[in-house]
């Protein structure tokens, strides 16, 4: 079993900058990858980024490329997300998330086996 736990949410104006982050802790060999996910009202679960925690190897989704920076802590396994010129648009609950297979955390959302509580962050304009 792998549990995830994510911090740093809160309440920023736009163009302002926030940074979370992820603790995995348990069984984190089952956790060859670590993505940032989020989720707006109304809205679908989107993909945000994610790194794997052997070699330096990260992708991010063209909405936040540019403004989002992932990065990890091996020896901390810990995972951050440095947003930065935040947009309202940003505004959603974000989950950390990982799986043992790269393919389905980047590509299909609904059989990564762990995720976190989620973090709210909110941009007001």
């Amino acid at each position: 079993q792998v549990q995830l736990v994510e911090s740093g949410g809160g309440l920023v104006q736009a163009g302002d900058s926030l940074r979370l982050s992820c603790v995995v802790s348990g069984r984190t060999f089952g956790s060859y990858a670590v993505g940032w996910f989020r989720q707006a009202p109304g809205k679908e679960r989107e993909f945000v980024a994610a790194i794997i925690w052997s070699g330096d190897n990260k992708w991010y989704a063209d909405s936040v490329k540019g403004r989002f920076t992932i990065s990890k802590d091996n020896a901390k396994n810990t995972v951050d997300l440095q947003m930065n010129s935040l947009k309202p648009e940003d505004t959603a609950v974000y989950y950390c998330a990982s799986d043992n297979s790269l393919r389905v955390l980047t590509t299909d959302t609904a059989r990564i086996d762990y995720w976190g509580r989620g973090t709210q962050v909110t941009v007001s304009s």
